[in-house]
């Protein structure tokens, strides 16, 4: 992931940074607990296309 495109990008539904996870490519609204994938490094900023975080998975961004 381009470290450029990570600084400008924000989550589109309340504008917060978001946390790359490099292992499952995707981009981690911590507000929103969501999780936005990134398909052929191209990164998929729709909310029907991203997926809820599991309470441990927000926690564990908590600590």
């Amino acid at each position: 992931m381009d470290k450029k495109l990570l600084d400008i990008l924000a989550c589109p539904l309340c504008k917060s940074p978001l946390l790359y996870d490099k292992d499952k490519q995707e981009l981690i609204c911590k507000a929103d607990n969501l999780a936005f994938p990134i398909r052929d490094d191209i990164p998929v900023m729709l909310e029907d296309e991203a997926r809820q975080l599991s309470f441990e998975e927000a926690e564990a961004l908590r600590k």
